[in-house]
């Protein structure tokens, strides 16, 4: 290794308050950064030449990169990941965001549901970007009981009782004209074979199996295992976003079309997101720049979040997703306030039996 590669492999102080300055501009501006504007940082007492070496050093060592031909530089994915895990300072909340976020917390302690969607609200009212609040969903699906009603001649109401005491009604339309004895053996017929079964543990034997036990309302089956499956998709569906339209703000996602279909398509998908939140740290503020989400429509964004965790069980969780020139000292600093904050709450709900995000409770969810 000559003395030249062995002089870029570290970063001196010089370099690191060069990196700073430059990210810190460019996320405030969103233009690429050039040395005039830095010989105008007073924590930066160097010359425009000196200060466009150093620059171009850091963009060798992949800290920075030169879009187009403009004079100027930007962050690289490499800079944004050592400012977030080494140059990044704490961020001082304003007497106004301190007052917004406490009167959110002085919620009743029984509300906690509310309060995590209301976290994702604030959220993207500080941050400017968009915010997601998730709740747990439950570890397994069983339906206890099903009922049928007759509407008419071609629809009939299906009625599903979970284990978590939650009720759902499916306006079913059928083909063909159907009776009250063809429902009476279709009900029989779930109540003998669904009854208890995890969702995933469905087989098509059983379904099978079933049809023949339903006799001539076998035609039926399928549409119920299509509700079924329906509505247990709606129960694992148990994330919300917030100020999707902020994206529109930024010329990253304004700018190009197509990004932004496919990160509203992923807001729509919802599943990839809950898997990202599900495989990150319940112990600590994580924060996934760019390539390192494992979702193609995320390579260009940015995505924080933090678990909500109560007496060592996660009971939710809040974040943000934005361009990868995030406010990362703000965003960091109010989520890590709100869900240290919202973990006392829950922490509380565990100590006085109240229900949290995720547990069943006694009421019932008529859809």
């Amino acid at each position: 290794m000559s003395l030249d590669s062995e002089r870029l492999q570290k970063l001196t102080d010089r370099k690191k308050l060069i990196l700073k300055a430059v990210i810190e501009a460019h996320i405030e501006t969103g233009e690429p950064v050039g040395s005039k504007l830095l010989t105008t940082n007073k924590q930066i007492m160097l010359s425009s030449a000196t200060i466009r070496n150093e620059m171009a050093e850091l963009e060798e060592m992949g800290y920075l990169e030169q879009p187009h031909t403009s004079a100027g530089r930007i962050p690289s994915e490499k800079g944004y990941r050592f400012y977030v895990d080494t140059l990044m300072e704490d961020y001082q909340l304003t007497a106004s965001e301190l007052s917004l976020l406490n009167s959110l917390l002085s919620g009743r302690l029984s509300a906690m549901d509310k309060i995590v969607e209301k976290a994702s609200s604030v959220m993207a009212a500080l941050t400017n970007y968009t915010s997601l609040a998730i709740r747990p969903r439950p570890k397994k699906v069983v339906i206890l009981r099903f009922k049928t009603l007759l509407l008419g001649d071609y629809d009939f109401l299906l009625i599903m009782i979970t284990s978590s005491s939650v009720v759902n009604t499916k306006n079913i339309r059928t083909h063909q004209p159907v009776d009250a004895r063809q429902l009476e053996l279709l009900e029989a017929a779930l109540n003998r074979f669904m009854c208890g079964v995890d969702i995933n543990d469905i087989t098509l034997p059983m379904i099978m199996q079933m049809e023949i036990a339903a006799g001539r309302a076998a035609p039926l089956v399928n549409f119920v295992i299509k509700c079924v499956y329906d509505f247990v998709s709606e129960l694992n569906d148990e994330i919300d976003f917030d100020g999707v339209n902020r994206l529109l703000q930024y010329p990253e996602y304004s700018d190009d079309m197509e990004l932004l279909r496919d990160m509203l398509r992923l807001f729509e998908r919802k599943e990839d997101i809950i898997n990202i939140v599900a495989g990150g740290r319940r112990d600590a503020t994580n924060i996934y720049i760019g390539s390192e989400n494992r979702v193609d429509e995320m390579k260009s964004s940015t995505i924080v979040f933090k678990t909500i965790m109560a007496r060592g069980r996660p009971v939710g969780a809040i974040g943000v997703i934005g361009p990868c020139r995030m406010d990362y000292p703000k965003v960091v600093t109010t989520l890590e306030y709100l869900t240290g904050h919202l973990s006392d709450i829950a922490s509380e709900n565990v100590a006085a039996r109240l229900p949290l995000p995720g547990d069943g409770g006694t009421d019932n969810n008529e859809k």
